[in-house]
This record gives structure tokens, sequence and C-alpha cells, in this order.
């Protein structure tokens, strides 16, 4: 019998703790004017104002739940049209897919909620308890009175953030000025300060504890985006064939004078301790690298200082770093099939989504016939066929419309109630349900089921609504 193997070490890697330290260049750059647009979008889009006209919310973009209704600008959604959000997931998914087709993990070095906080949050420590080595420094000696107070301080402002974050996300969902009022007062709903609680605790603990963690291991994006990915793509890359062998300034100017190689790559770590997931770039392209390009700064300002050509770290491709290490120039293919697929898939939905915006109506009618009887021969031998006629007025005011049917000679059809007749009135956001009654004299019965088509009229002529159903002789 074999001996069983024991395994008696951790199984997985410990966590190392990551000091991302600052840095300045075009791609840092690039970072904080995102971030400040979106935490501007997110933050100050519920106080934005849209006039509606009368008994409607004046806000730009709300979710009101109430009213069943989502708003955004001059779009109107109802609960009936929930596939325009399923088009705008589609929209979402192909742009993501082709951000992945160009430049690889580019949404997540630059526009996911996750790095967007966490930068934020990074932002804040530096500020309080200095960069990366004074940070490292501190944390080796220990709690002192002042180490402590900075400590208080950084997690004061942090909770703070993140309760603003909480805040802003319940103001969507109802008139922000009042609810703003509400919650600093005591007055909002329970519901209001249990969201604000749970994304209060959720931005905290991911921004600032869990950061790198989330994506490496939570993400399930890394995991997709390197199966879809092509050779063609952009990706932060470190170009070994210039860097190696890497060395000291001075081991490399002796290397020269040997006559031996000696790589652009001083080995200073620049790229590592810059990185906000603690990635080496130079190892190759890796499950935790989020393509900000943060060392591809790092890199370039140590090129600089040393008069060596910039971008040994940069985005680029693997074929590109072939060609060059043969003497060859670099290629690229930003036009490819994927990356043509996805924006006319884009297209297409937007396009259509845009259509049905454009030729949609605020009167909606349905209409069920009876299932037993289908039909009623009448004494003078007419027959008679019943409905049930749903109509929906998506206008906050009342509004009279007229009910008429066609497809068969001489049909004569009425509403079901005390006064008979043609016409209802429905109330705003509501749907009136009638009981209509539809008859073929005894000289017009058809002799097999007809195609009928209610016709739903409002009395301004602004809107009409049909429905198909049938007409039963027997």
């Amino acid at each position: 019998m074999e001996d069983e193997t024991v395994i008696t070490g951790p199984l997985y890697e410990a966590k190392k703790k990551v000091y991302p330290q600052a840095t300045h260049g075009a791609f840092r750059t690039i970072k904080w004017a995102l971030m400040a647009v979106c935490l501007g979008v997110y933050y100050l889009m519920p106080f934005l104002r849209w006039d509606r006209g009368p008994n409607l919310p004046d806000q730009a973009v709300l979710i009101d739940m109430p009213g069943r209704r989502f708003y955004f600008f001059f779009i109107e959604i109802w609960p009936q049209e929930v596939y325009y959000f399923t088009g705008l997931l589609i929209v979402a998914a192909m742009t993501l897919f082709l951000l992945n087709a160009i430049a690889g993990r580019v949404w997540c070095g630059y526009l996911c909620w996750q790095t967007v906080w966490t930068d934020l949050f990074f932002a804040v420590e530096r500020w309080i308890e200095g960069d990366r080595r004074t940070r490292m420094m501190k944390d080796k000696k220990g709690l002192t009175f002042s180490r402590v107070r900075e400590i208080v301080a950084k997690h004061a402002l942090w909770l703070l953030i993140a309760l603003l974050t909480g805040g802003a996300f319940v103001l969507y969902f109802a008139d922000a000025p009042t609810l703003l009022k509400q919650l600093a007062t005591g007055a909002a709903p329970s519901v209001a300060y249990i969201w604000v609680g749970i994304l209060t605790f959720t931005t905290y603990v991911f921004a600032g504890h869990m950061r790198e963690q989330t994506c490496v291991y939570m993400c399930p994006w890394p995991r997709i985006q390197a199966a879809m990915t092509d050779e063609w793509a952009l990706n932060v890359s470190y170009e070994s064939t210039r860097g190696e062998p890497r060395m000291s300034l001075k081991k490399a100017e002796h290397a020269h004078e040997r006559g031996e190689k000696a790589g652009d790559c001083i080995d200073c770590g620049q790229c590592v301790a810059v990185c906000p997931t603690g990635v080496d770039i130079r190892h190759g392209s890796q499950l935790g690298c989020i393509q900000c390009g943060l060392c591809i700064d790092a890199c370039n300002n140590v090129m600089k200082e040393i008069g060596r050509p910039g971008n040994l770290v940069a985005y680029d491709t693997d074929i590109n770093i072939a060609r060059r290490a043969e003497k060859l120039p670099p290629i690229y293919r930003p036009i490819r099939p994927r990356t043509l697929i996805y924006p006319v898939m884009i297209l297409a939905v937007v396009g259509l989504m845009a259509f049905k915006l454009g030729t949609r109506s605020d009167l909606f009618v349905n209409v069920l016939h009876d299932r037993n009887p289908l039909a009623v021969t009448m004494s003078d031998g007419a027959v008679r066929n019943g409905y049930t006629v749903r109509v929906l007025n998506k206008q906050p005011n009342d509004r009279k419309v007229s009910l008429s049917v066609e497809g068969a000679p001489r049909l004569q059809m009425s509403i079901i109630n005390d006064k008979g007749g043609a016409s209802a009135t429905v109330g705003p956001d509501q749907t009136l349900e009638l009981r209509v009654a539809v008859t073929a004299p005894a000289d017009s019965v058809p002799d097999q089921p007809v195609d009928v088509v209610f016709t739903v009229k409002d009395d301004s002529g602004a809107a009409t609504a049909t429905h198909k159903d049938h007409f039963f002789p027997r």
C-alpha cells in the first residue's frame, strides 16, 4: 500500500499588504479625470432637474417605485417595457466586449466602480499617512499616539465617503432634495436608512479593506476576459527582449565596457511599487493586472531620468514585441472582425430601442375572448361574442376613449354597463377593464371564424391602439 501524501502547509498564499505608490504621467492624469467625471455623475445626477409638465416629477433621473416609472431626462419607461433594460444590458455587455477587443481590461483599469472608489480611498490614505515608503515604515514601527490619530482620521474619512455613496444611491429613488432633508432630520422611510447602511458598509469594506482582493478573487470578468481576448488586443506589456537582462546602472555600464548585453530595465521596482494590485508586469500577463497603465507612467519617468527610451512598459501586443526583437516594424489591427461585429450589434440594439421609443403609444389595449361559451346565438338568429377589454392609460391625466371593432360586415359593438355605448373614461396611469359584446346580425353571421380588430382611440385623436382577436359564429 502506497503512502498517502499529507499536506501540512497552508492551502493558499497568505495575503500580502499592497502599498501603492503615487506616480504622475499621462495615464495617471486620465485616471484622475475619469474618476472626477464618474464620481461627479454619480453624486450630482439626482439633483439635476427636467421639466416634464404638470403632475410629473421634475427629477432628471428617477426610479419612481410607487409610480412604477423610470425617468431618464426625456425618456419615460413603464413596467411593461422591461425589454428596454434587457437592451441596455446587451449594449453594456457588447461595449465591455468591444473594450476588451481593443485594449484588454481597460474597463477594469479606468471605469469599474471598484477601481474608481478604491483609487479615491488610496488618495485619502496617502494624504493622511504619506506615500508608500512612509506608510511601510509607520506600519513597522507599530502604534503610537500620532499613528492612531492618523488611522482614526483615515477611517473616518473613508466612512464619510462610504456614507455619501450610500446616501447618493437612495436619492435616485425619490425626489433628491426632499429625501436628503428627510435623511438629515431622521424623517426618511426606514427602507432608505437600510439601503444607506448597506451601501455604506459595502463601499467601506470593498474599497477600503478588500481592494485588490476583489479584483483577483471575487470578480468573474478577469476569467471571462482571458478567454475572449486575442493576439491583436493591446495589453500593458513589458518588452523583455529590450529590458533583459536587467541590472543596475553601474552594472550596465560595466557590462557595456566588457561588450556584454545589458537591458534597459534597471530593476528599480517602480512598476511594482505603483501597481494597485501588487503585480510585477515583468512576469508577463497576470490575473491581477487591471491594465490601468500606472506602471507605464512609472517606468517612463525612470527611463526619462536615466536617458533611455520610454515605453519599455507600454500598451502593446505580443506580436509586436516579437517583431521588434526581429528588427521588424510593429503592426496594428484595430479594425478586425470582432471590433466590427460588436459596434454593429451595439448600433442595432440602440437603433431598435430608439425606434421603439419613437413609435410607441401611451395608450394600450389588450383583448381576451370569453372561453365558455365562445359564441351565443340570440333568439332572432344573431350571434354574440363576449370579450374582456383592458385599456391602459399611460398619461398622468384622465382620458376619454372610444372603442370600435372591424373585420366582418355590420358588426355591432357595445360596452356592457349601465349606459352601454362604445366610450369610456380611463383614469390617470390606470388600467380600465371593460366587458364588451360584439354581435353579428342574423343575415351577416360569417360561415367560419374571422379575424376582428379592436381599436381604442383617444377622443383628442392623439393616440390609437389596436388588438387582433377572433369572432366565432358558433
